[in-house]
């Protein structure tokens, strides 16, 4: 099949929607599909089009920006150009771009399977509030013409206002979810690279500094943890300056991440190889998200994967990795204390949270993920054309 998967922001660019993008696409292509993504150009310093692990990607240019999307007059051009000739389109929200995309498909008769993976919650302010307007606007639109919608749980779509409005069109599917494979050697080179001591109880997290993550939560509890564990130390994975929107956020947690001196350091954004071996040396990881823009937290499956348990937030969606695998501990929405009592009792006591990856990494196979798909391209291609 020829499949056009539209979304946003695509790689290089680094989130939780662009790597699932990317997984399926590859995925995708692997089983012998022809996959063009459609995205943004949101980099004049990207090329317009090119090749990526036979994936086509082609770049539209961007006006200018509301808030964390982009205006690109050109998509709807580009729609009418690129539809036509797939078999299937694949669109992944929030995306303002998604509405005139599903109508266009629509037009042609091409079956459209909408992937929303959060629901859009931007800071108060004038801006943002038409943001969010125009984005609610371009996803009910978007919802109506798509013929199936995919998220990652039934537990989130029962829980979104805006996905419960469309539950007979919800398929539930977990997100492709990948790991790279590391020695100990690798491992033993990312401890000497960040000065990591034998002593020292590593506890991970991985996401951009967003007011959505709940870092402050970690950073409450650090006290806490440091009270019973000295030589505690956050290692903090991921886009940490100039996130786009949260400069303010940034700034309002710099003291308090100061005052923790070496027990909290940031490492940036790691290569797949050094992110795995990230998450063999963390003994617990954290996931403190605060709302529904959080849908269910990839990077607890990918620490799970690498045996290492997770504290992650009581949230639709983000609660199931741990309820379902038992490797961690879900606790209450900006709940400093829960948060440092529950790292501690897994840093005490590891072997009650260390299960058998196996099933969590087959659940999660982007091959698998990408077969569940492409039998719903075809059994909407089979249905349209007996219609």
């Amino acid at each position: 099949m020829r499949l056009l998967i539209a979304l946003t922001y695509y790689r290089p660019h680094y989130s939780g929607l662009t790597i699932y993008a990317e997984r399926l696409a590859l995925a995708l292509a692997e089983r012998g599909h022809q996959v063009t993504v459609l995205t943004s150009r949101y980099d004049r310093s990207l090329p317009a089009l090119e090749k990526l692990d036979g994936v086509q990607v082609r770049r539209l240019p961007v006006w200018f920006r509301i808030s964390k999307g982009v205006i690109m007059p050109s998509m709807p051009l580009w729609a009418f150009r690129l539809i036509p000739q797939v078999d299937g389109v694949n669109l992944h929200v929030p995306q303002l771009d998604a509405a005139p995309l599903s109508l266009v498909a629509h037009l042609f008769r091409k079956p459209v399977v909408l992937t929303y993976h959060c629901d859009l919650r931007l800071p108060r302010g004038f801006i943002h509030s038409l943001a969010n307007l125009a984005s609610n606007l371009a996803n009910h639109i978007t919802a109506r013409a798509a013929d199936q919608i995919v998220t990652n749980t039934r537990d989130y779509a029962e829980h979104s206002s805006f996905l419960a409005r469309y539950l007979p069109k919800v398929m539930a599917i977990p997100p492709p979810i990948t790991v790279a494979e590391v020695r100990e050697s690798d491992v033993a080179a990312f401890r000497q690279r960040f000065n990591l001591q034998p002593t020292d109880r590593v506890i991970g997290m991985a996401a951009r500094l967003a007011a959505e993550k709940g870092v402050e939560t970690l950073v409450e509890a650090m006290p806490l943890i440091l009270n019973r564990y000295p030589t505690a130390k956050v290692l903090f994975v991921g886009q940490y300056q100039n996130v786009l929107g949260e400069e303010a956020y940034a700034a309002k947690l710099a003291p308090s991440i100061k005052q923790l001196g070496e027990h909290w350091q940031f490492v940036g954004i790691l290569a797949p190889k050094d992110f795995a071996a990230f998450l063999r040396v963390a003994e617990v990881t954290a996931l403190p998200s605060t709302n529904s823009t959080e849908s269910y937290g990839m990077v607890q499956v990918e620490s799970m994967i690498c045996g290492t348990p997770v504290v992650a937030s009581d949230l639709p969606g983000v609660r199931q990795p741990v309820l379902n695998s038992g490797m961690g501990k879900v606790i209450p929405v900006h709940d400093a204390s829960a948060l440092a009592q529950a790292i501690i009792e897994i840093l005490e006591y590891p072997l009650n949270f260390r299960k058998d990856p196996k099933s969590i990494l087959h659940q999660h196979d982007p091959r698998a993920i990408a077969a569940r798909y492409e039998k719903i391209f075809e059994q909407l291609r089979s249905r349209s054309a007996h219609n």
